[in-house]
């Protein structure tokens, strides 16, 4: 993916991301003002703040109002177009296939929460209780298998086939970017917290609740890989 199709936040992220690295800056210190960043990037302010707040996420910076931003403790941020352990470089990167995901399972979500049948919740239920016990377990392996069934149940509540066959035929792909998020045990708990407030959603028959908590859900898996990808407006 060049830079020319990419988001300008997401760019300014990266751009960042190598001013931090290339001219020493260590944990910290301060970066230059939002308004000398903003120029020397070439972005707009928007842009920069989108940035900022995805690498404060990160835990890559701290922003602190009325005093500036400062880098924090360092911490590792690969590109999403070259992770190193990541099987399937040749079909989609990480990135790629993260953004697929935000599209597609978020509106998913949407039209699930209005055709979800009783039992179809109770399973669900099932899925994200069974969750919690593998993850207190220490088992990811079974965490991601469970995380991959909750969100294929959700696609085949939506009714939509298409998409269904989309997942049905890069299940590979789909499953190894839900396994990545739990290389940070000390967060993966908030993966089964995430699930509850998608299963909140679609049980009050929230199309747009659950669309939202969908889409922040795969935000915040992208970035607990150390992935962070720029939503477009209004998305």
């Amino acid at each position: 993916m060049n830079s020319i199709s990419r988001a300008v936040p997401e760019v300014a992220l990266q751009a960042i991301r190598k001013l931090i690295t290339e001219q020493g800056f260590g944990p910290g210190d301060a970066l230059p003002s939002q308004r000398d960043l903003a120029l020397q990037l070439g972005v707009s302010r928007a842009s920069l703040r989108e940035a900022l707040s995805s690498l404060s996420a990160l835990g890559a910076i701290s922003i602190q109002p009325g005093k500036g931003v400062f880098v924090q403790a360092a911490v590792d941020l690969p590109r999403g177009d070259s992770a190193p352990t990541w099987p399937f470089a040749a079909q989609a990167s990480p990135l790629e296939i993260f953004q697929l995901r935000y599209a597609l399972e978020g509106f998913a979500a949407g039209l699930a929460a209005l055709t979800l049948s009783t039992f179809d919740l109770d399973e669900l239920e099932d899925n994200v209780a069974a969750m919690r016990e593998q993850l207190r377990g220490g088992d990811f392996e079974a965490a991601a298998k469970l995380d991959f069934e909750f969100h294929r149940r959700i696609l085949l509540a939506s009714g939509n086939q298409a998409m269904l066959s989309i997942l049905t035929a890069s299940a590979d792909i789909f499953l190894e970017s839900q396994k990545l998020p739990f290389i940070r045990a000390e967060r993966a708990m908030e993966t089964w917290q995430e699930h509850r407030k998608i299963l909140r959603a679609l049980a009050r028959r929230a199309s747009a609740a659950a669309q939202k908590a969908m889409q922040e859900h795969v935000r915040n898996a992208a970035l607990r890989t150390g992935i962070a990808f720029i939503a477009p407006a209004g998305a």
